[in-house]
C-alpha cells in the first residue's frame, strides 16, 4: 500500500440494516477515491455491531471486526450484490442485556443499555477521522446521534423502500423495482393459465414506493400501500372487473408489506420478536388479502369463486447483482462523500434532489418520515397511481417530496 495513505487520516465505512444490491459498489467507490486522495480506509464489519464488539484491552482481536481496505480487495467485490463487510440491525444506543458483548457485561447490566460511550472510545482507539455509514433511516439515525456527539459523519442512503428523507433516491431501490416488475410479469403466465387473482407482496413498511412505481410502470392493475388503509370490498370489486376485461382472465395487485385493510388496528407481522429498532418482522398481509379476495369474489363474479396465486417476493429482490442504476449511483454517492471530506465538511447526507446529486444536513434523517403524498400520487377510489402532471417531476415520479 502507498506510503501517502496515512498522511490525511483514516476513513471508516460500515453497512447496516438489510442488504441491498449496490452496497459493494459504494464501498468500492469510497475506498478507491479515498486511497488515491491519501487516506487510510477501514471497513467495520457487521454494521454498528462492529463498533461495540471491539475490545480495547485486547487489540489483537480487532481483526474480527475491522478490515484494512485496499483497491485489490474492493475491486474483487465491487460488481457484486450484498455487502462483503456484512451487516446487522444493532443499534448501540439500545442494546438488550443478552446482546451486550461479553467483555462489557460487568459494566452494562441494565435490561436495555446505551453503549455509545464504547462506540466513541472505539472510534478513538481506531484513529477514525471520518465515519461513513451506509444504511436506511434506522441505521443513519444512529449516525445522527454520533454527529451530535462530535463524530465527523457522512451518511449514504440505502434502502429497498426508498424512504430515507432528504433524497429522491436510495441505493437498492432501482434493483428492487426492476426485479418486482420482472417477477410480476413472469408470474402472469401462471395467473393467466389458472384465471386467478395474482397477489404479490413487496417491501414497504411505512412507504409504498415499491408497490406504486411498478404499478405505474404497468406491472399490476392495482396496488395497496401503507399510506392509505383500503377497503377490501372495493379491491375485490376492482380486481374482478380487471379480470373480466382481460382476455387471459386474470388480474394483479401489488401489496406493500405495511398495507392495512380499513379497520385493522395494526400491520400484519410474521412474529412477535422485535429488532434493535423496535420493528417486528412484517409478512403475511398478502396471505390475508388473498383469502379475503377468495371469500368475497362470488359477490362480484356472479356467485362464482375466484382463487388467487399469492407470492411474497421478499429476499428475491434483495439478492444478486445490482442493476445499472444501482451500480452508477453508489459510485457517485461514494465520490460525493469524498468531495465533502476533502472540503472538511461533515454532518451531511449525500443525496439526489430533483435529478441532481447534492448533499443535505444529516439531521433530515430523523426529522420526518418519507412517505407517498396520497393526494398527489394515489387514487384511493381506484387503488392505483395517478397518471397526470408529469412535467418537472423527478425520474422516479413521486420520490421528490420533502
Amino acid at each position: 500500500m502507498s506510503m501517502i495513505q496515512n498522511k490525511r487520516g483514516t476513513i471508516a465505512i460500515l453497512t447496516g440494516g438489510g442488504d441491498v444490491p449496490g452496497l459493494n459498489p459504494a464501498i468500492r467507490a469510497i475506498t478507491i477515491r479515498a486511497l488515491r486522495e491519501g487516506y487510510r480506509v477501514l471497513g467495520i464489519r457487521r454494521g454498528w455491531a462492529g463498533l461495540i464488539e471491539i475490545d480495547r484491552d485486547h487489540p489483537e482481536n480487532d481483526s474480527g471486526f475491522v478490515l484494512e481496505l485496499s483497491e485489490e480487495a474492493v475491486n474483487r467485490v465491487g460488481r457484486t450484490g450484498g455487502t462483503f463487510l456484512h451487516t446487522s440491525r444493532t443499534r448501540p444506543s439500545h442494546v438488550p442485556q443478552a446482546y451486550v458483548p461479553a467483555h462489557l457485561r460487568d459494566k452494562y447490566t441494565a435490561e436495555m443499555n446505551d453503549l455509545t460511550p464504547e462506540v466513541l472510545a472505539n472510534i478513538g482507539h481506531l484513529g477514525i477521522d471520518y465515519l461513513i455509514p451506509i444504511g436506511g433511516d434506522d441505521t443513519l439515525s444512529y449516525g445522527v446521534r454520533l454527529h451530535q456527539e462530535g463524530v465527523k459523519v457522512i451518511a449514504v442512503p440505502k434502502t429497498m423502500d426508498n424512504d430515507v428523507p432528504g433524497t429522491d433516491y436510495c441505493i437498492g431501490f432501482s434493483t428492487c423495482v426492476t426485479r418486482t416488475i420482472e417477477m410480476t410479469h413472469a408470474l402472469r403466465t401462471s395467473a393467466g393459465s389458472h384465471e386467478r387473482f395474482l397477489v404479490i407482496e413487496v417491501f414497504g413498511r411505512y412507504a409504498g414506493f415499491t408497490a406504486l412505481l411498478p404499478t405505474m410502470a404497468g406491472a399490476a392493475n392495482r396496488c395497496v400501500i401503507p399510506e392509505f388503509p383500503f377497503d377490501i370490498e372495493l379491491l375485490t370489486e376492482l380486481l374482478v372487473k380487471d379480470r373480466r376485461t382481460n382476455p387471459s382472465r386474470y388480474s394483479v395487485v401489488l401489496v406493500s408489506e405495511g398495507a392495512k385493510i380499513a379497520g385493522m388496528s395494526e400491520m400484519v407481522f410474521a412474529g412477535e420478536e422485535a429488532d434493535a429498532y423496535g420493528h417486528k418482522k412484517l409478512g403475511g398481509v398478502g396471505d390475508l388479502i388473498s383469502e379475503r379476495l377468495r371469500v368475497l369474489s362470488p359477490k362480484y363474479n356472479g356467485g362464482r369463486r375466484i382463487n388467487a396465486i399469492n407470492q411474497r417476493l421478499g429476499y428475491l429482490v434483495r439478492c444478486g447483482d445490482p442493476d445499472a442504476l444501482d451500480s452508477i449511483v453508489p459510485m457517485a454517492f461514494g465520490n460525493l462523500a469524498l468531495d465533502l471530506i476533502l472540503e472538511g465538511i461533515s454532518g451531511r447526507l449525500v443525496a439526489v434532489r430533483n435529478g441532481r446529486y447534492d448533499n443535505v444536513p444529516i439531521d433530515v434523517v430523523t426529522s420526518r418520515k418519507k412517505v407517498i403524498d396520497v393526494g398527489r400520487h394515489y387514487l384511493p377510489e381506484r387503488l392505483r397511481p395517478k397518471y397526470e402532471k408529469f412535467e418537472n417531476k423527478p425520474v422516479f415520479i413521486m420520490t421528490g417530496d420533502y
